[in-house]
Formats: C-alpha cells, sequence, structure tokens
C-alpha cells in the first residue's frame, strides 16, 4: 500500500511546486482560447467561401510570421524576462480576440481581415512558443522534469479538448462566432494575472553580443545532435504530412454531415487520446527503448490518420482521432525532454525557437499542404495520401537516423 501511495507521488511530484501549478493554470487558460477561437475561425471561413483551400490559408497565415520572427524571438527569450514575455503575449492573443470580436460584431464577409489577425496572432505565438517552453525547467527542480514534461503535455492537451468542445457549442448555440472570440478576450486576461504571479528560479545566462554566430546558435546545436535533429525532423514531416486537422470543418459539414458541435467534437478527440496517454507517461515513462517506441507509435499516427480519412461514421472517426492523438503525445514527450534537458538555460530561447519553427511547419504548414491537397485531389484522398506519406517517411527516417532507431535512455527520464 506504502509502495503503490509513493508511485502516486512521484507521478504527481511536478505539482508539489507551486510555480508550476501557476504556471499551468495560466496556460491551460490561453490554450483554451486558441482552441476555441480555431473553431470559431474554420468554421467562419469555411462559411464565407466554401473552400477548402481557404482553411489552408488559415494555417498558412500562422505560419509565415514565425518564419520571419523565430529568430528575433529566440533572442528575446534568452535576453529577457521570461515572465514578462509570456504575459506580454497573454496579452496579446487577448487582443486579438477582441479584434476578431470587432471584425464579426460588423459583419465582415470577406476573409482577408480574418487572415490578417490570424497572421497577428501567428506573430505572438512566435514568441509565446519558445518562452513558455524556456521557462518550463526553471519551474520545477531537475529531478522533476520529466514528470513536468509529462504533465505539460497532459494539461495542454485537456485545454486542446475543452476548448473546441467550447468553441463549437457557443458557436452554435450564439449562431455566430461573437461569443467565442468575445469570451476568448476575458479568458486572455485571467491568464495574464496568473501568469504575473509566477516567480521563476533564477539561473545565470550568459550575456552574448548579439551577432550572426548567437542568432543562428540553436540551429548549430540541433544540427549537430543527430538525436535531437531526427527527432524533431520526424515529427515534423510526420504531422505535415498527415495532419486533417485543417480539413475537419469539410469532414463534419460534407461528409459526417454534423453542425458546429460536431466539429468541435472532432478537434477535441486527439486531445482525449493525447492526455489519457500523457497521464500514462507521467506515471509510467519511457525507461527503454525509447527510439524505437517513438517510432512505432508515429507509425501508428500514420495508419490511423488513413483509417480517419476513409472513415463515413462519426463514431468510427472519432476513435481514429483519438488513436491519432495518443499516438503522436509519445513523440511529445520524448522529444520534450531530449531538448529541454540536453540544451544549456542560456540557449533554451533561440533551440526553443527552431523547435518551434518546426512544430510550426508541421501544424499550420501542414494545415495548408492538406488544403491544398485537398484542393487538388479531393477531401479523402488528400488524408489518405497524407497518411501514406507519413509511413514513408518513418522508413526514411529509420534508415537515415540510426541513432533515433537505436536510442535507448532519456537523459533525465529515469529521475
Amino acid at each position: 500500500m506504502a509502495e503503490s501511495a509513493n508511485s502516486t507521488l512521484a507521478g504527481r511530484a511536478a505539482f508539489s511546486h507551486p510555480d508550476f501549478v501557476r504556471f499551468q493554470g495560466a496556460r491551460f487558460f490561453i490554450v483554451i482560447t486558441l482552441e476555441m477561437q480555431s473553431v470559431a475561425v474554420g468554421w467562419q471561413v469555411y462559411e464565407i467561401t466554401k473552400r477548402p483551400l481557404d482553411l489552408g490559408l488559415v494555417g498558412l497565415a500562422q505560419f509565415l510570421p514565425g518564419i520571419l520572427l523565430f529568430l528575433v524571438s529566440g533572442q528575446a527569450v534568452d535576453r529577457f524576462d521570461r515572465r514578462k514575455l509570456l504575459t506580454l503575449c497573454y496579452g496579446g492573443f487577448g487582443l486579438c480576440s477582441s479584434l476578431l470580436l470587432g471584425i464579426a460584431r460588423h459583419g465582415v464577409h470577406s476573409a482577408y481581415p480574418i487572415y490578417a489577425v490570424i497572421a497577428l496572432v501567428g506573430a505572438v505565438r512566435s514568441l509565446n512558443g519558445p518562452t513558455a517552453r524556456a521557462i518550463l525547467p526553471q519551474l520545477v527542480p531537475e529531478q522533476h522534469f520529466p514528470n513536468a514534461v509529462a504533465w505539460n503535455a497532459s494539461i495542454f492537451q485537456t485545454a486542446t479538448i475543452l476548448g473546441p468542445a467550447m468553441g463549437g457549442l457557443l458557436y452554435a448555440f450564439s449562431h455566430g462566432p461573437s461569443a467565442v472570440y468575445g469570451t476568448a478576450s476575458l479568458i486572455a486576461v485571467a491568464s495574464m494575472l496568473s501568469t504575473l504571479r509566477i516567480k521563476p528560479r533564477t539561473t545565470r545566462r550568459l550575456r552574448q553580443e548579439i551577432s550572426l554566430t548567437t542568432v543562428f546558435a540553436g540551429f548549430r546545436y540541433i544540427w549537430q545532435q543527430k538525436l535531437i535533429l531526427g527527432s524533431i525532423s520526424l515529427d515534423l514531416f510526420a504531422v505535415l504530412l498527415g495532419g486533417a486537422v485543417a480539413l475537419l470543418p469539410v469532414y463534419a459539414r460534407e461528409i459526417l454531415r454534423t453542425g458546429p458541435w460536431g466539429l468541435g467534437l472532432l478537434r477535441s478527440a486527439p486531445g482525449v487520446g493525447a492526455v489519457a496517454m500523457a497521464i500514462l507517461l507521467a506515471h509510467r515513462p519511457v525507461r527503454r527503448r525509447a527510439g524505437a517506441t517513438m517510432l512505432w507509435c508515429v507509425t501508428g499516427f500514420g495508419v490511423f490518420t488513413i483509417l480517419f480519412g476513409i472513415s463515413h461514421s462519426i463514431w468510427l472517426s472519432l476513435t481514429a482521432l483519438v488513436l491519432v492523438g495518443a499516438t503522436d503525445m509519445v513523440s511529445v514527450v520524448i522529444r520534450g525532454i531530449l531538448v529541454q534537458v540536453a540544451t544549456p538555460d542560456e540557449m533554451r530561447g533561440r533551440v526553443n525557437a527552431v523547435d518551434m519553427i518546426f512544430i510550426g511547419a508541421s501544424n499550420e504548414l501542414g494545415q495548408f499542404e492538406s488544403g491544398l491537397t485537398a484542393h487538388w485531389f479531393g477531401t479523402v484522398p488528400a488524408v489518405v495520401l497524407g497518411g501514406v506519406g507519413t509511413l514513408l517517411v518513418i522508413a526514411i527516417w529509420a534508415w537515415r537516423f540510426p541513432e533515433l532507431r537505436q536510442a535507448d535512455q532519456l537523459s533525465g527520464s529515469s529521475a
């Protein structure tokens, strides 16, 4: 009995640190706002244009600012107070929600103003992503960091479950996006207030003069660490090809014949699987054969993407998306531990900025890729071809990155 209690306490070790709890509260609420907003934007844009390609353009609008700003963002995270930067980002998200509310209230019947605001969301995200990831190791001691990574992912995914469901229901009951954007604005304020209470552990960071050498240090570090390069590039290309999220409004409306509430459920389903997997990994971390485990789970991601693509049943589609989220979460946690533990604190901003570009490319650019291929080949063939592409990527990466295939224990994961 005592052993079971000790195991439970160890599985929740990160929550013994108040700053971690405050950070997660703020992050939980801000992710909810962004997920609510994404459902409303997707449905609103598709109602205006009726073209899958325009859903892909939403992802492209979010991705491009990150490409332009990630070097600046990485430098800022390594030079300035991360708590203040995070608070500024949450205020920026609230401003974006308010702008979308203004567009909705004025009855604009063009997608271009929405794209402009989404591009601003992308600019804020380019700073928020590396800041949130770089501050995490300052909130818990090193021995609890793997546990913090697992719970960090679990809480994030819980928000991705609740956010789309809340957004879909609010959109359906209010017959429009205004209620979604207004609620998102208010929640962003709550996130700002919670962030102001965080007191990160201060660490001495080496201040380097800004130069091309320091700006591109994150690229050089990742290139030299082949295990990290293999893991994050695998995620990039697997999700880039296999992501079907951008096309969910088309599936909800044209294939599965549901409304905004159904879109909310579909958007939430991957998060359900991801949360379950993240909680499992918090209590039973990956201790051996980490690389092989990651490769097999990304293989599952591709297989379940294909299953979703060919499904015409909402229950089968939801099941497939749950499994997509569960398998993807394994690579998220493994990659998170690898990147954060192995990177010196004074470089975490720049390394995480590069990693966020990989993630952004896989998510937002993946949405554009999905929209474009759906425009060319049709919605179902686009998703199925993407899943097949993911399987091909896994085979190539297993061959090209033997360090990834042979990776056994994760640094710090056994703590």
